[in-house]
Order: C-alpha cells, then structure tokens, then sequence
C-alpha cells in the first residue's frame, strides 16, 4: 500500500513534534525513524514503552514505516497486567527512550533504545499490505484481562483520512493536546494524524489550561481533548483571560474518549464563542462519526458516520432499528474499512465482536435523531437501565444532574429493585461539601428537566468520582455496598 506518511518520503525543513522544549523536523524524523528502523528486528512485534515523549512518536512511526507492528505499553500498567500484555504480544524487543527504567517483568526482552537524534535512510522492507497489522492496542479488561485489538494499516489510513474530511484538517494545521500515548486518542488521531497530513502536532507533556492557553495562543489551530479536560477549562475560563482568547482563536476544539457534559459545552460556548466538537469511536473501530467542521455542533451528540462507515442501532434481539426518533435506544452497530481485524490470540472474542454479517457490536448504547444524528446514552453493561419498563439511558441522567448548581461531577448507575427491575442511582460530588443539595431536590430537578421515571431514586455522595487515565469515570469502582 502506499505509505502512511507521505511527507516522510520527501522531508522537508517543517516542524513535524514539538514536545515541550524539544522538536523535530520532518527531515529530522525521516532521518531519525530511518536509523532506528534499521535496529528494528524483521517481522512480528516490538513493544514500545509509551511514555509522553518525542521518543515515543519516533519509535511508532519507525515501526510502521519499516512494516513491524507496534505494541504500545502503558508505563503505569501494574505488574500483573503488563505480564499479561507481553505475554500474549510477544514481541521480539522493547522500543525505549534512554535513562528510561523499565520495570522487572520487561527485564529479559530485549531493549533498543530511541536516539531522536539518529541519522539513516529506511532499508527497503518487504512489501507491506493493507491488512498487514499496525498497532497492537490492549482495551481494559472489565471481566478478565485486556485483549489485544489487531489494528491493521488500511484502518488507520481510512480512518485519518475519514477526518480528514469531516474536519477539513490539512498540512497547515497545529494540533496540541496533552493525551496520554498508549491510546488510540493520542496516539494515532494526536499524533500519526498530524503526520499523515504533514502538519505538526505539539504536546504538552500534561495537560495544563496555561499549557492549551499558551500554544493556541502561539499558532496551533486545533485542540485535542477529554471531558475532564474540557471540565477544568470550562472552571478556568472566568479567570484566565488568555484562555479565553485562545480558545475563541483556534480553528477546532475536539472532545473524545467519553460524553462532554452539555453544561460544559455550554459554559465554553458561552465564554468564547466556540463550539467543541464531539465525534465518537474505540479501540476496535477507531472513529466512527464525528460533528463536522462546516456541520451544526449539537452539544450532546456525536454527529454523523464519517465517509465510509456504516452504522446501525439494534434491538436487544439484533433486529435493526429502522426509523429514528431521538428517544429509541439501540445498540451501535459499526462495519467498514475503519475495523479492526481481530482479537490477539483470541478468535473466540472476535467471533462473538461480529454478527454473521459483519457488523461489530460496539456494547454503546444511543438514540439518533431523525437526521441521523447520534447520541451516546452509555455502555450496554453499565450505563442502560431498565427501570419501570422503560431503557433509560445514564448519560442524560449525568447531564440533568450537572445542571444543577450544586453539583461538581455525577455518574448514574442501576442497582436492582424488587418493584422496578433498576433503580435509578445518583453519585454525586457536590460543590460544597458542607452543604450539598438534598436527594429529593436533586430528584426533582431531573424530573422537570426529563421525565419522572427518569429520577435517580438514591444519591450517594463523594469527594471524586473514580477515573482512568483517559478521564472515563469507572463505574464498576462505584462501592454500592
């Protein structure tokens, strides 16, 4: 196939990565990912210790560039799950930055470190197909452990490509993000994006609102980010004048990994004059629809299926949904040359992903509006609630409850309930700590905003709402003892 970096085969003087005070052209990387292909054992797998750095970017893009999957390692993965994720890859060495340690299990594979500084020409490499593997990304293990998503070439082309289009994004932008690089969100949308179409991606290293204030303000077009993100920009904007102006200054604000409250679209909207748009994808999919640059930013949704996707929402019994409503919940179903290929090692789960007819099976939940617009409600196992015969979905809950003033941050699970089936159960971290707002107000306030059985029957109150490290709040941490 053709290359995945066609500015990489004739580089110029352009800055392609600007980690905080270290940057490198594209001439730079060619010739750097050039020396280090060379080191990079033929065929199978390397792992890549994915730390926030210009090594990182550089060992990636060096490993696709000569053919070899690339295996990225989460550096505060414990040791049991990092035992597992070696195990099952198996790959022939470990990419690393110099100085960087690496923990005992890794202590036998062989390690190459990345000299960002390297000079050399890539060796002609077997012919590489479309389908050949590219990434291999483990997703977090709900009921056993992470499985590892065979992510192939022809699926990071056409996904980039796909928003490409939608976001009207060229060789001209700057993208800055903070985003950790273990994931698809900052690794390939943040940083193999920027380099598919020439253009330049700065990172901050960790997110800061100075950070996004000072790059935006200095030339960078495009903002990638998470609702926790969004969350403590949104806090910011009353105070910090300079953020305001970046953010009403950029060409694109983009929120990913998890639903942007509507309130904090609101608050950013309201303050700078931009919208920031959502589109929605995973692990296994890469991107499936987006709100699009030139389209309307509805807060709450994720806008449509981008150029080549297909999308469905089912029934609990797999028939399709055939007319759209805006209050129907189904399934989201996904195929297109976005896909994965499989499950590492595990042909069983890539069966039971797929139906006969090659529709992956998401497990989110979403109503689409009559013009195709789609709104993601939850996770099938977590966040659909069947309370009183109706599927509620617990993303609008969570959207009601941050509406009221006295709340900081909400999650909504179901808990089972002799009467209903599911009880609606609020978790809420309120503003003031000593003075939070009472479980039959906050009842009340989602009963005026939605419908009454959509109330939360019981409210728990927290001082934080359990994470991970993209900002997805966790829900089967929730202690509903």
């Amino acid at each position: 196939m053709t290359s995945l970096f066609p500015a990489l085969e004739n580089p110029n003087a352009r800055l392609a990565l600007r980690f905080g005070d270290r940057s490198l052209t594209y001439a730079e990387l060619a010739a750097a990912t050039g020396a280090l292909a060379g080191r990079i054992p033929a065929g199978g797998r390397v792992a890549v210790w994915a730390t926030p750095g210009l090594e990182t970017a550089v060992a990636v893009v060096a490993a696709l560039r000569v053919g070899v999957a690339a295996v990225p390692l989460n550096p505060k993965s414990g040791g049991k799950e990092l035992g597992h994720i070696l195990s099952d890859s198996a790959p022939s060495a470990v990419l690393a930055a110099p100085g960087d340690e690496l923990p005992a299990a890794m202590g036998e594979l062989e390690r190459i470190e990345v000299d960002v500084h390297g000079t050399g020409g890539i060796t002609p490499a077997p012919a590489v197909t479309a389908e050949d593997p590219a990434l291999i990304v483990y997703t977090s293990g709900t009921t056993g452990p992470p499985k590892g998503a065979v992510i192939p070439r022809r699926a990071i082309a056409t996904t980039l490509d796909a928003l490409a289009d939608a976001w009207q994004w060229t060789g001209d932008d700057v993208l800055v993000h903070g985003l950790p690089l273990f994931h698809v969100h900052g690794l390939v949308l943040g940083v193999l994006g920027p380099l598919r179409r020439g253009g330049c991606v700065r990172h901050l290293g960790g997110f800061s609102t100075e950070g996004v204030a000072r790059e935006l303000n200095d030339g960078a077009t495009m903002l990638f980010g998470v609702p926790t993100m969004y969350h403590r920009i949104a806090q910011a904007l009353s105070t910090e004048p300079e953020l305001v102006k970046a953010l009403g200054s950029a060409r694109l604000l983009v929120s990913g990994s998890a639903a942007l409250p509507v309130h904090d679209h609101e608050r950013i909207a309201a303050a700078t004059g931009r919208r920031v748009v959502e589109r929605y994808g995973m692990t296994e999919t890469l991107m499936n629809t987006s709100v699009r640059a030139d389209g309307e930013p509805r807060a709450g949704t994720v806008g449509l299926p981008l150029p080549g996707v297909e999308l469905r929402l089912v029934e609990e019994d797999g028939s399709a949904i055939t007319s759209y409503d805006s209050q129907t919940v189904g399934e989201i179903q996904v195929r297109g040359p976005n896909l994965f290929t499989g499950y590492l090692n595990r042909p069983d789960a890539t069966e039971a992903a797929f139906t006969a007819d090659g529709w992956f099976r998401t497990g989110d939940m979403a109503v689409c509006d009559p013009d195709g617009y789609v709104r993601i409600v939850g996770r099938k196992a977590t966040d659909l609630i069947k309370s009183g015969g109706y599927k509620i979905g617990a993303g609008e809950i969570e959207n009601a409850l941050l509406e009221h003033p006295g709340v900081r941050e909400a999650a909504v699970t179901g808990e089972p309930d002799a009467d209903l089936g599911e009880r609606i159960v609020a978790w809420v971290v309120p503003e003031d700590p000593q003075s939070p707002p009472g479980a039959q107000e906050l009842a009340d306030h989602v009963a005026g905003r939605l419908a009454p059985h959509k109330r939360p029957r019981v409210v728990h109150y927290l001082a934080a709402l359990p994470r991970n490290d993209m900002g997805k709040i966790m829900k089967r941490a929730l202690n509903r003892d």
